[in-house]
């Protein structure tokens, strides 16, 4: 799933190509995908592109006072193509959800799509006049790189959860998901299992430091990176997320997993647990 850090690039790369260009025709090729009908989606042909941002995961761009706005979900992505096929898509047919062809000011004709891989749909658009009109963002907490650390530690006083659910906890703080609160928790140090109660003040600084200086590193080796390597990229920098099995790049002890019916988290057990295997919680009971 793409998270703070691509999604903050794929609003710096439509920022840098397609900020000034015009809407031209939008194909829908997955209906499901149109969360809203007012103002159809329609009404943004013909508009100039002025502006593009990040809430939390989701990502949009302005134009003509209206905002288009994604959430990709777990399987989503925006692709870049500066020669799009003419022929509309047919709808149904493979990953593709939404396409905007645009007219730049160099003549150009490019277009984005948005597509999403696998069989579970769940990427979403929405055209509004503002964007806290879209529910998951009017619910958002502070953004994960804005909230200060007094901020953060009230947060997590009020939130009486685990470490792991509390970080990717969208409501509490925005933009933080599965892998890189795994990344965050590993550079810290801290069991995905540990309880925001039991944290102390210095506890509470260490995660604010380490969740701000994981996500900028990401951020500053995602800027500038076409859109379609973004993926491969965010891959590379990770330490622990999805390498089950693979030695744990600061102590050579072997990467360990937690598995849920649909998703699962990473950590080191010696980094993090005190050499303690975390059991997965469809097996037995969780070893705090």
């Amino acid at each position: 799933m793409p998270e703070l850090p691509e999604v903050e690039a794929l609003a710096g790369f439509l920022r840098e190509h397609a900020l000034g260009a015009v809407i031209g025709r939008i194909d829908v090729a997955a209906l499901s995908v149109l969360k809203t009908f007012d103002p159809p989606v329609t009404d943004l042909q013909g508009k100039d592109i002025t502006g593009a941002a990040r809430w939390g995961k989701h990502l949009g761009i302005e134009a003509g006072g209206l905002w288009l706005v994604t959430h990709l979900s777990r399987g989503g992505w925006l692709r870049w193509t500066d020669n799009p096929s003419s022929a509309p898509p047919k709808p149904g047919k493979g990953p593709l959800a939404l396409r905007v062809h645009l007219f730049t000011t160099e003549g150009l004709t490019p277009a984005f799509d948005l597509t999403e891989a696998g069989t579970r749909k769940r990427l979403a658009v929405w055209v509004v006049r503002d964007p806290q009109e879209v529910p998951g963002i009017a619910r958002l907490g502070p953004d994960a790189l804005a909230v200060t650390e007094p901020e953060f530690a009230e947060l997590l006083a009020r939130k009486s959860s685990r470490l792991k659910t509390a970080l990717v906890d969208q409501q509490l703080l925005a933009g933080i998901g599965n892998a890189y609160s795994d990344e965050i928790l590993h550079t810290a140090k801290l069991s995905p299992f540990a309880t925001t109660a039991s944290l102390t003040p210095e506890s509470v600084n260490l995660l604010w430091t380490t969740m701000r200086s994981v996500l900028l590193d990401a951020v500053a080796r995602s800027e500038g990176q076409d859109a379609a390597r973004l993926k491969g990229e965010k891959r590379s920098g990770m330490r622990v997320h999805a390498r089950t099995g693979m030695p744990c790049p600061v102590c050579g002890d072997t990467v360990r997993e937690v598995s849920y019916v649909d998703r699962s988290f990473q950590y080191c057990p010696t980094c993090q647990t005190g050499g303690r295997i975390l059991a997965d919680r469809r097996l037995s009971r969780l070893v705090k």
